[in-house]
């Protein structure tokens, strides 16, 4: 077996890497953040060449350090439902689509109408939607709005699999990484593929998530390393949070907040995605659209910085009421799938501040997190007593001691916080052979340093909370579909007569 592995964790903000030994023992790590670009409300775009530069910078940097022995195998997860159009040499031909971007809303609606609930779950185990990140979305809308790019994209690839082309020269993906697009068989589905003529040419083989793709070009300096084909980030991130032995609940937040359960039972839940099996681990999870992407969003309106915000919460008593915070700021994924949803604060009073304001932003985001959590307790029939956690939203104490009282849950974080890393290197050794099963290789290298217990004398007050926060989602989605008729008119355009989007 390989002494050495290798995991690189695209992310949606920023290129993590490390290399561990075979004992568990994290040797070396990089991170360092690229920009997003978003040129109006609706997308979100991010450059390729950005993702390759620090994937270098980071292969450069372990190249240049003694670690002991030979980095043998390597495994890239990335963020997914991001798609890049390439050419026939796999140059990008615009910038890539974020899974954040909107942009191919109504395409979605229209091709999820043309699938009845049935035909999703006999086609993908479950009744996954499609919304605005589907890559038939995004194929469908490329061909209607941008059909010269449209006429020379020879592949649609996600972020992974367009930096293994360019990293090893082999063109291959994995069936876990397709959600809306493989089903439990862990190949595409035809049926679906044929809703966009032209969709099925475009998409990359499929190979299994720990088979060997091909050796890294030897001018990224670490000779003689191999890939393996790697998968999503949710998914390794999860595996490698805890969801690696079965039964474990796992809570991960970063842009967004995951969480996600492996078990052996599925109830069909609406809402949940419930991932094909592979090595005996069957994983339902669940995203939203916005944790840690609400506090950016905050911080900035607001003028501070996430380490200003965080030490003003902690430094002040909460007090009553605080405004309740709705962090659907663009539209919402699981559980509800509803790109229309917009985010609110509720009970805004003249005598509230700012870190008022601030300690809200936090308990939306874990209260959209306990509604996660229901939906992911009936798919699965596991009610957890604890949750393993990772990821940067548990670097703060304030933050993960509310997510604790919020979900009434003992929360334990992973001692390398960075699940999507420990899950790419535990799947890098298991695809190097050295382990008989993933689960075997997860225990290897995740390990807990860290555990918040819930305060149960906030349990009424956020068991209350959260019957609000319900109320209030289903009301604000009427009066964010009414802002929304307003804000959709162009410039110098006639808005149209109240009677038409009133109640």
């Amino acid at each position: 077996m390989a002494e050495r592995f290798l995991g690189i964790d695209l992310g949606s903000t920023s290129v993590k890497a490390a290399v561990f030994d075979q004992n568990g023992r994290c040797l070396s790590r990089f991170g360092e953040s690229y920009p997003t670009q978003r040129p109006d409300g609706a997308r979100a775009e991010q450059d390729p060449q950005d993702w390759m530069r620090l994937i270098g910078k980071a292969l450069a940097q372990f190249a240049a350090e003694d670690l002991g022995g030979s980095v043998g195998f390597g495994c890239l997860c990335s963020q997914v439902n991001t798609h890049v159009f390439v050419d026939r040499k796999g140059a990008a031909l615009a910038p890539a689509i974020l899974w954040q971007d909107l942009r191919a809303a109504s395409e979605a609606a229209e091709l999820d109408a043309r699938m009845s609930v049935a035909e999703k779950i006999r086609y993908l185990g479950s009744p996954t939607p499609m919304d605005a990140s589907h890559p038939l979305a995004r194929m469908l809308w490329m061909a209607r709005h941008r059909p010269e790019i449209w006429a020379q994209t020879a592949h649609v690839l996600l972020p992974k699999d367009y930096c293994l082309l360019q990293l090893t020269g082999v063109l291959a993906s994995d069936p876990l990484s397709n959600v809306g697009l493989v089903g439990p068989d862990l190949t595409y589905v035809a049926p679906i593929l044929d809703l966009v003529p032209g969709a099925a040419a475009r998409l990359a083989p499929l190979a299994a998530i720990s088979a060997t793709v091909g050796q890294v070009r030897p001018d990224f300096g670490l000779q003689g390393l191999q890939m393996i084909t790697g998968t999503m980030d949710g998914w390794a991130g999860l595996f490698g949070g805890g969801a690696g032995q079965p039964g474990n609940m796992v809570y991960l937040s970063g842009t967004s907040e995951i969480l996600g359960v492996s078990a052996t039972r599925s109830s069909g839940e609406p809402g949940i995605i419930v991932f094909p099996e592979v090595g005996g681990l069957s994983i339902h999870a669940g995203p939203t659209q916005s944790g840690g992407a609400s506090q950016m969003w905050f911080c900035d309106v607001a003028g501070i910085s996430v380490d200003q915000l965080i030490q003003q919460v902690a430094a002040t008593p909460r007090r009553s009421p605080t405004p309740l915070f709705l962090p659907q700021l663009a539209g919402e994924r699981a559980p509800l799938w509803n790109p229309n949803l917009r985010g609110a604060f509720l009970g805004l009073e003249s005598g509230m501040a700012r870190v008022d304001l601030a300690r809200g932003v936090l308990e939306g985001v874990a209260l959209s997190a306990r509604h996660l959590l229901g939906a992911l307790q009936a798919s699965s029939g596991i009610v957890p007593e604890v949750l393993q956690c990772g990821g940067g939203g548990f670097r703060s104490d304030p933050w993960a001691q509310i997510r604790a009282d919020v979900l009434n849950r003992p929360l334990t974080r992973l001692a390398v916080n960075e699940p999507g890393l420990v899950g790419a290197v535990a799947l890098a050794a298991f695809g190097a052979g050295g382990y008989g099963s993933l689960s075997e290789a997860h225990a290897t290298f995740a390990h807990y340093d860290r555990v918040w217990e819930p305060n149960q004398r906030n349990r009424g007050l956020y068991d209350a909370l959260f019957g609000i926060y319900l109320d209030a989602i289903a009301a604000n989605d009427a009066i964010g579909r009414r802002i929304t008729a307003l804000a959709v008119q162009p410039e110098g355009g006639d808005y149209p007569d109240p009677a038409s989007f009133a109640r």
